[in-house]
């Protein structure tokens, strides 16, 4: 394999994935390689089928303040596959979430008929940027749903916040008022990839909440949800979990046993607020290959951070060994957010990869919006795994000795045939790597400069 391209991001200088000549960054007689990174391409991994962002109605709110030109500018940005990031999945909430303006539900009143279901509240920001980003990414946009909390009259603790849980009684109303949610997006012209049974489900937060075990998840993709998709000719992976890492692999265990599981529900969704529990996402993608692995959730909570680059990466690092350990989807929170890191109804800001100061009518892109084009521009869907090992001859120098702390990488074979390889340098220094062709052994020195990003591409 030869190098051909190398796309750069780097911390104090101008370079946001600046385009260069594998030559540029060439080094002549390494006085000091900190390894010899090394792709094998006769060992792949998953097939990966892209990443996206959530398009939630803080987002929509938020992007409204926007001409229509920044608007577009922006979702572009994220969605177009020539001169964007190229998203081609994105997520969405079925009611509200905290990224809601308020608590609100599609039926609010007491109504077993679900008769009075309306899609006014969906309709006014969540569908409008929902077509746009679809009409940026070409046409077509793998979206995926998940429920924070029913209405709170079919909850025990009458509060669509606060926890509590799904009336059992309920339970058969509930899986028909998410078929209703399909159905209607499914006349928008807005096809549902796939759906998750709850977000968050061991979390009882001060906004839009709901518990459940994870034997009682797969019991209801048994019993309701999924008979009632498939009574509507529906064909879409039900997902459990979709909350942290540290759990994953229990709660998977857990619903995996619920007899008929393995029939009706699809895989498992994660988060990253717990931490680097990456091998409970390798344990599930060894033992169950055939499921669907899909990250759908992460941000840098307690409000934005404007001009930061611990932001971006801390991206690459998840990112990088999501992949490696076997994720097979990436899905970002908010793409966009307000200066203040909402709207937010209970208080609870974040930061995004989209800053819009919402008196001005502009944006900023943030450290994290480069760092997550690194991968999504490159690695596109269908890309294979390929094996990449970063070999040192010594005790790597950062403080606690391991390689991952100084460099991190990923690498992909791409439905064209062209490989796509990322590294992150976490350190303050030059990181020089030896990049051997697997081929020929030949050792080529890079460089990659301080706090810097590469996407080095190979014929």
């Amino acid at each position: 394999m030869k190098a051909t391209q190398i796309y750069e991001t780097a911390k104090d200088t101008d370079s946001r994935l600046a385009k260069l000549d594998p030559k540029e960054r060439e080094i002549e007689n390494p006085a000091l390689p900190s390894c010899i990174v090394k792709i094998d391409p006769d060992k792949s991994g998953q097939t990966f089928q892209g990443f996206g962002g959530a398009l939630t109605e803080s987002s929509g709110f938020v992007l409204g303040f926007l001409d229509p030109d920044g608007r577009r500018d922006v979702l572009r940005a994220f969605f177009d596959p020539e001169s964007g990031n190229g998203y081609v999945l994105a997520r969405t909430h079925v009611n509200s979430c905290d990224f809601s303006l308020e608590n609100w539900a599609c039926v609010s009143g007491k109504d077993e008929t679900l008769e009075s279901f309306s899609m006014e509240r969906p309709l006014a920001y969540q569908i409008p940027l929902i077509k746009d980003a679809m009409q940026a990414a070409g046409g077509s946009l793998r979206l995926m749903v998940s429920p924070w909390s029913p209405p709170a009259w079919m909850k025990d603790n009458g509060d669509m916040n606060h926890g509590g849980r799904l009336l059992p009684g309920y339970l058969g109303l509930w899986a028909r008022y998410l078929r209703r949610f399909v159905d209607e997006l499914a006349k928008l012209g807005i096809p549902v990839w796939s759906m998750s049974v709850q977000n968050e489900p061991e979390a009882t937060q001060t906004w839009d909440s709901c518990r459940w075990t994870g034997a009682e998840e797969a019991e209801f993709a048994v019993s309701h949800l999924g008979p009632e998709l498939e009574k509507a000719g529906y064909d879409i992976p039900i997902l459990v979990w979709d909350h942290n890492r540290d759990r994953l692999k229990d709660r998977f265990e857990e619903s995996m046993a619920v007899p008929g599981a393995d029939s009706y529900v699809g895989g498992a969704a994660f988060h990253w607020y717990s931490g680097d529990q990456y091998d409970n996402v390798a344990w599930i993608a060894e033992r169950y290959p055939e499921k669907l692995l899909v990250f759908t959730e992460g941000c840098v909570e307690g409000g934005p951070r404007p001009g930061a680059w611990f932001t971006g990466e801390r991206y690459a690092h998840n990112i990088i060994n999501d992949l490696n350990s076997g994720c097979a989807a990436w899905i970002d929170w908010n793409v966009a957010l307000d200066t203040q890191g909402g709207p937010n109804h209970a208080n609870n800001f974040c930061d995004a990869p989209v800053l819009v100061d919402t008196v001005a009518g502009t944006f900023e892109f943030q450290s994290s919006y480069w760092y997550i084009g690194h991968f999504s521009r490159f690695i596109r869907p269908g890309a294979v795994r390929l094996a990449v090992s970063l070999d040192s001859w010594m005790v790597p120098a950062c403080v606690d000795g391991r390689m991952g702390n100084m460099m991190e990488a990923t690498a992909f074979r791409n439905p064209d045939g062209t490989v796509a390889l990322v590294l992150c340098n976490r350190t303050e220094a030059d990181m020089i790597y030896l990049l051997e062709d697997p081929e020929s052994g030949i050792k080529t020195p890079y460089r990659c400069p301080p706090r810097g990003i590469q996407t080095v591409l190979f014929s």
